[in-house]
């Protein structure tokens, strides 16, 4: 247990209602979740409000409130603390609670459109194959050393953040990568962590259903930047128009990298292959099972990292060469009828887009690429047409299908992604919404060599429809069908 006064530390308080000297054992934005003694945080949802829950919170235990505005009804014995923003509180609380574990390890966060879920998960892998314990919080997975977790949210909430790097602190870890989504800055989940470095890896067309307008949504990240102390790096990629913006009020110490211009750190593709790429690094070759321009930079964002944390730059290039793809991230497989099927997590526009182009850049044209997408439910409708239309024309044929609907009917959704196909490219489009049975019509459709790319879900192992997740895993699916033709 801990005094309230004590996990204050920072925060800015607008007015205290009792005793801050009162005992915290646990802190919790969930009136469900809350027993005695805890310490109830009212945030305000999309979907519910954490001040319409403050007395239930009371009745179950809890013995001290944060809130933005204090009750009509004042309840003796509790401590109501008010603050302008709960989310704000409840990160610098949360970091105190734990003892801000953050300053205790090096932490490094990852931001941008695209990349992040591999640049973080890569550095993980380095890290440990150069004998570090290290830690990693992604969409994928979180790893406390050799511990894996369950990820829910790209950013967890600052409580589970602080929670893991407790833990990690526990375990003795020494370096911890971690993704750093728009929604987790905008709500200020990684307030009060202590990063050592930031990365940022592209800006493209995403989350504008959240954040209205492009311009908010790359103000957001760059907010991340602009909170970097003076002792940290900033890594940003130059060839991205928005590099440049993230680093122009960071007090961090300034470094890029890009493949088309100068930067600290640059790279040049030699060969490109399903293989893998072939890369001159500054002024040094390596070679990586990775595949495609986009991950010749998150290669170099990676190497730039290593360097920059201290890593001797031989050994970050032999240890680059030994790194293994992320899981839904390019990840293929060839039949034994020698048909490639590659499942990549790509869910943007511009994520398709590189896909697309890498496997184009690589095929010789005398094979089929089918394409399966679809776009996901309640999320950005502006991005939907854009895939349609890049689909269509970088694919010799495609299956528009569901992703996760969630609540939306995959007919509406589908007919958005077709609104984008132009006139010649009609011919080549199919429409199935039954994702299984998409994947199939694929499978069937290919020849020897023909390429098969199922985009949009990777590393998911569900499918979610009208608030139901059902087991689906885009990869194991494929195995299966392209097994089934064989026989």
């Amino acid at each position: 247990m801990i005094a309230l006064k004590d996990i204050l530390y920072k925060a800015t308080l607008n007015a205290v209602v009792g005793n801050t000297g009162v005992y915290v054992h646990a802190v919790n934005f969930d009136s469900r979740k809350v027993e005695k003694d805890h310490l109830f945080v009212a945030i305000p949802g999309l979907l519910a409000d954490g001040h319409d829950y403050i007395e239930t919170a009371i009745k179950s235990g809890a013995t001290s409130v944060i809130c933005e505005k204090l009750p009509e009804k004042i309840v003796e014995g509790v401590t109501y603390v008010e603050v302008d923003n709960t989310g704000k509180a409840l990160a610098i609380i949360a970091s105190n609670f734990y003892g801000n574990p953050s300053e205790n390890l090096r932490l490094v966060g990852v931001t941008g459109t695209n990349g992040k879920t591999t640049v973080t998960s890569l550095l993980y892998q380095l890290f440990k194959k150069a004998g570090y314990k290290v830690g990693l919080l992604s969409t994928v997975k979180i790893m406390v050393d050799e511990i894996e977790y369950k990820a829910t949210h790209t950013t967890p909430d600052s409580l589970t953040i602080n929670k893991y790097l407790n833990e990690m602190n526990a375990e003795g870890v020494e370096f911890c990568f971690m993704e750093v989504s728009s929604h987790g800055i905008h709500q200020y989940r990684t307030e009060g962590l202590h990063f050592e470095g930031g990365i940022f890896t592209n800006l493209s067309h995403d989350h504008l259903d959240y954040h209205k307008t492009f311009a908010e949504y790359r103000d957001v990240k760059k907010k991340f930047f602009d909170d970097l102390s003076s002792q940290a790096f900033a890594l940003v990629n130059a060839d991205d128009k928005n590099g440049l913006v993230m680093l122009q009020n960071t007090k961090a110490k300034k470094y890029t990298y890009a493949l088309k211009q100068y930067a600290d750190y640059k790279t040049q593709i030699l060969e490109n292959q399903f293989g893998g790429l072939l890369l001159k690094v500054n002024d040094s070759e390596v070679w990586t099972r990775l595949i495609g321009n986009f991950n010749a930079y998150n290669v170099l964002a990676i190497y730039a990292t290593a360097e920059l944390l201290g890593l001797e730059k031989v050994e970050v290039l032999r240890l680059i060469s030994d790194l293994e793809s992320v899981s839904g991230r390019f990840q293929y497989i060839l039949s034994d009828e020698k048909i490639t099927a590659i499942v990549d997590y790509a869910h943007t526009p511009d994520a398709l887009k590189n896909v697309l182009e890498t496997i184009n850049s690589i095929r010789t044209k005398n094979e089929e690429l089918i394409t399966v997408v679809g776009c996901g439910g309640d999320r950005d409708r502006a991005k939907r047409p854009k895939m349609g239309h890049i689909a269509s024309a970088l694919s010799t044929k495609v299956i528009f299908t569901s992703d996760n609907p969630r609540s939306e009917k995959p007919e509406d959704i589908l007919n958005e992604i077709e609104a984008g196909v132009e006139p010649q490219n009609f011919k080549k489009t199919l429409t199935i919404s039954d994702r299984k049975q998409a994947i199939k019509t694929a499978c069937q459709m290919a020849q020897p060599n023909d390429i098969i790319l199922i985009a949009g879900k990777g590393h998911e192992t569900y499918q979610e429809v009208n608030g139901v997740r059902s087991d689906f895993d885009d990869l194991k699916i494929v195995k299966e069908f392209l097994k089934q033709l064989q026989k």
